[in-house]
C-alpha cells in the first residue's frame, strides 16, 4: 500500500471522529485544552486498536464479524446520536457559562467504539492484503487524534451560539451513519 493511499485510509477513517468532535466542541462551548486532548486521545487509541482487531480477526472471523458489525455501530452511534439530541433539545443549565461537564468518559468511549467500527471492517479486509498493519493502525490512530482535537477546536470558534444546533445535527449525524452501515449492510 502507498504512502498516499494509507494517509487517504487514515483520514478518511477519522471523519465520522472529526464529525462528533466538531459538534461536541461547539457543545461544550468553551472545552477546555484537556478535555480536547482526552477527545482526540480517547478517539485516536480506539481508532488504531480496531483496524488491528479486525486484521487479526482475518478471514476465519469475517462472516461472522460481517454478520453483527452493523447492528452493534447502528445501536451504539444511534444510543449516542440520541443521547446528543436529546441533550441539545433539553438545553438546561449546561447552557451558562463555561461549567458544562465534560463528556463523561462512558460516553466518550461509547462514541469512540461507535465511530470506529468501519476501522474494524478495514483492518478485516486489510488481513486478505500484504500490509504492514503496524504502520496503518499508527496512521488512522494519528490522524484521529489530529482530527478529532481540532474538530473539538472548531468547535469552540462556532461557541455557544451554535452549541446547541451542532450539537443536534452532530446528534442526527451519527443517528444517521448507524441507519447508514445498518441499510447498507441489510440491503447489500
Amino acid at each position: 500500500m502507498s504512502f498516499f493511499a494509507v494517509v487517504v485510509l487514515a483520514f478518511s477513517m477519522s471523519m465520522d471522529a472529526f464529525a462528533v468532535s466538531v459538534g461536541r466542541g461547539a457543545a461544550l462551548g468553551r472545552p477546555r485544552l484537556i478535555e480536547t486532548i482526552r477527545t482526540g486521545v480517547v478517539f485516536g487509541i480506539v481508532e488504531a486498536i480496531t483496524p488491528i482487531i479486525g486484521w487479526a480477526a482475518g478471514i476465519a472471523a469475517a462472516q461472522y464479524i460481517s454478520a453483527v458489525d452493523h447492528w452493534i455501530a447502528f445501536g451504539l452511534l444511534g444510543a449516542v446520536g440520541a443521547n446528543m439530541l436529546y441533550a441539545a433539545i433539553r438545553g438546561s443549565e449546561e447552557e451558562k457559562g463555561d461549567n458544562r461537564p465534560a463528556m463523561s468518559f462512558a460516553v466518550l468511549m461509547a462514541t469512540a467504539i461507535g465511530t470506529s467500527l468501519d476501522a474494524m471492517a478495514v483492518g478485516v479486509s486489510l488481513a486478505f492484503l500484504q500490509v504492514n498493519i503496524v504502520i496503518i493502525a499508527m496512521a488512522i490512530g494519528a490522524a484521529t487524534f489530529l482530527m478529532s482535537s481540532g474538530g473539538m477546536l472548531i468547535g469552540r470558534l462556532i461557541g455557544a451560539r451554535f452549541g446547541r444546533i451542532a450539537e443536534a445535527v452532530a446528534g442526527l449525524a451519527l443517528i444517521g451513519l448507524g441507519s447508514s452501515i445498518l441499510h447498507e449492510h441489510l440491503l447489500g
